[in-house]
């Protein structure tokens, strides 16, 4: 009877195992998660991340690296559960270091979906960059680009780096551009002129490689320090509420109707932001009328737009109650997850 309960088991958990790493119903989750100040334990003298050491106010140990990397793992595979499938392309931003990346993809909830990454290092002082992790068996890179933000007003501003990854799904071309615009710092009226100059940069360069390869279907996704229906979102990226409305070179945004109705996925001063964008081209609304991508709501929902929220993401007592476990405050260790929520959108047939 024990070998029998021992073989159901086992049969369970491959066949769990096998569904999920499945591809069958051409859905493919494009994701991003801003997983706030992932650093390594190290400290590197070329960027300011003296904090985040052993010896640094934040007594950042292995243990709570480890922590932190493993609470990152259990979000993607949490969310790989709830579509059937590991994520297709996860876009990432504030983290340290090709370092870091290896670690999480290495967890081993991970392991099956057998990611590769690109990631470049951006001059952002603290030494935080954005980073693309794919899946191989989907996602046929081909190059990559780091973009530098061009801010006319301020020439040698430095923040993080935009990265373009172009490569096919299906044989048809994507461009994924991964985004960390610049904070609020000072605040948002004040700073709306450095998220307009990336947003700008971005819009220049969307416009470019549209122009040389019109059918590529592009999408951006980021923590753009904006709600979806700022300025740097709707009048310089074209950025647009409803999919009848997106002309060529404009994008659908679904995380504005999404805001509108009051969704958002990061507290601050008492509200919700919803600063966690992923934005699509026209080319990736329309079936061409051969089965192309395009972009799918998840089952019968309502919005084309998803933000991943599960009670262990959520602060349950405390200043941050009700908001994203974080991971500090101040230099108090909470142990959470992230100060902001995932988001991510579905693609097929």
């Amino acid at each position: 009877m024990k070998k029998l309960f021992s073989l159901i088991f086992c049969l369970f958990v491959l066949s769990g195992a096998v569904a999920l790493h499945s591809q069958e119903g051409k859905d493919y989750t494009v994701m991003f998660y801003n997983v706030e100040n992932l650093f390594d334990i190290y400290d590197d003298p070329t960027v300011a991340d003296e904090e985040f050491t052993p010896d640094g106010p934040k007594d950042w140990t292995e243990h709570k690296y480890r922590e932190k990397i493993s609470h990152i793992g259990q979000v993607i595979f949490d969310i790989a559960k709830a579509n059937a499938s590991y994520p297709a392309v996860i876009g990432v931003s504030e983290v340290e270091n090709r370092r870091v990346l290896d670690d999480l993809v290495s967890v081993p909830d991970l392991l099956r979906a057998n990611y590769q990454i690109v990631h470049y290092d951006s001059p952002e002082a603290r030494g935080i960059d954005v980073a693309l992790i794919y899946r191989p068996d989907i996602f046929k890179y081909e190059w990559s680009k780091p973009i530098r933000p061009v801010i006319p007003e301020w020439p040698d501003f430095r923040t993080r780096d935009i990265l373009a990854v172009f490569g096919t799904i299906d044989g048809e071309e994507f461009c994924f551009f991964v985004n960390h615009w610049s904070s609020r710092r000072g605040g948002s009226h004040a700073s709306e002129y450095l998220r307009c100059g990336c947003a700008a940069t971005l819009k220049h360069f969307t416009d470019s490689l549209s122009a040389v390869h019109p059918d590529v279907k592009i999408v951006i996704m980021g923590d753009m320090n904006d709600d979806p229906d700022d300025r740097s979102l709707t009048e310089v990226l074209g950025g647009k509420a409803k999919p009848e409305l997106v002309q060529d070179g404009e994008f659908f945004n679904p995380f504005i109707s999404m805001h509108k109705a009051g969704y958002g996925t990061l507290g601050y001063q008492d509200a919700w932001n919803l600063f966690d964008n992923i934005l699509v081209s026209k080319t990736l609304l329309e079936d061409g009328g051969d089965g192309q991508l395009r972009i799918r709501k998840a089952g019968k929902g309502k919005y084309y737009g998803n933000i991943f929220r599960r009670p262990y993401l959520i602060q349950q007592k405390g200043k941050f109650k009700n908001y994203p476990f974080r991971t500090f405050s101040g230099n108090t260790y909470l142990g959470g997850y992230s100060d902001h929520l995932p988001v991510y959108i579905l693609i097929g047939k």
